[in-house]
């Protein structure tokens, strides 16, 4: 008769591809799965495509619960996440407030669908994590990231309030005052110092992939201890970790709504596709 483990190893064998997307894989290997943001040539930049397979992966995740112990999320390449999709971003500036704010809420939800899946997630931030890119491995339950990563909520840099949870991930932590310092200066630190203030669990010396396999390897030890415990204590921190995030993420989609319409916005796009500094006017 095949104990616990033994079964869920059997399965974990013969599974190898739980979703195949334009720009998201999902695979899994001895009770780790791995999901892969796959827009390489584009540094992996979030648009509506991806946050849809993303949602899809997510889904396939949880329908296969049993044999899944650990996520794993990292970006194709060099680089983790650029943030939000250029293409995206200049769309709404032509849309209204009122639907801008309801297209971000959406927006939102089908990436930090992350927090929804039974067992802990880790992010490998395995090179640039900017903007929407990095809030979502805050969402996450641990960061794993290389020394020489850059990262950074730079909505600020843009004329654009921040979004996807950073206000309320970040803080969490990093603290108020580290929270409040990136957000308003917009700054990328390096993953040495992620490590140093608590953005990170770790910063490991090396490459992407060196950075992927060691949480690869922290992912495995996850999946190896006992489940019921496990996600039981997912869900016991997520429960704290998510009081007021629903506000938050309203209060982002309404500021976010009204920095679109902002002459400033146009600036930061502008400033951006010419490689310049912005100079705003706070009109």
């Amino acid at each position: 008769m095949q104990t616990q483990t033994e079964t869920f190893s059997v399965a974990a064998r013969r599974m190898q591809k739980l979703f195949t997307g334009s720009k998201v894989l999902l695979t899994v290997e001895n009770r780790v799965a791995t999901l892969v943001l796959r827009d390489e040539a584009r540094m992996n930049a979030m648009d509506v495509t991806m946050g849809k397979e993303f949602l899809q992966a997510v889904d396939a995740v949880k329908e296969s619960a049993p044999e899944i112990g650990s996520l794993v999320l990292r970006g194709a390449g060099s680089a983790f996440s650029a943030g939000g999709d250029m293409e995206f971003l200049h769309a709404r500036a032509k849309d209204t407030p009122v639907n801008n704010a309801k297209v971000m809420r959406e927006f939102y939800a089908r990436f930090l669908s992350v927090r929804t899946v039974h067992c802990p997630t880790i992010a490998a931030i395995n090179g640039a994590a900017v903007g929407a890119g990095l809030c979502v491995a805050l969402a996450c339950d641990l960061r794993i990231t290389t020394k020489t990563a850059k990262m950074g909520v730079t909505f600020s840099s843009l004329g654009l309030h921040p979004g996807m949870g950073c206000t309320h991930f970040l803080p969490l932590a990093v603290g108020q005052q580290q929270a409040a310092r990136l957000i308003f200066t917009g700054e990328l630190i390096s993953g040495e110092e992620a490590e140093k203030i608590g953005m990170c669990l770790t910063a490991v010396d090396g490459d992407a992939e060196a950075c992927v396999k060691h949480a690869t390897s922290l992912a495995l030890k996850i999946a190896n201890s006992g489940p019921i415990p496990v996600q039981g204590s997912v869900k016991s921190l997520r429960t704290k970790q998510d009081i007021g995030l629903d506000q938050a993420l309203q209060r982002e989609a309404d500021a976010q709504a009204q920095s679109y319409a902002s002459q400033d916005y146009l600036v930061g796009l502008k400033a951006i596709a010419e490689k310049k500094k912005p100079v705003f006017s706070g009109l």
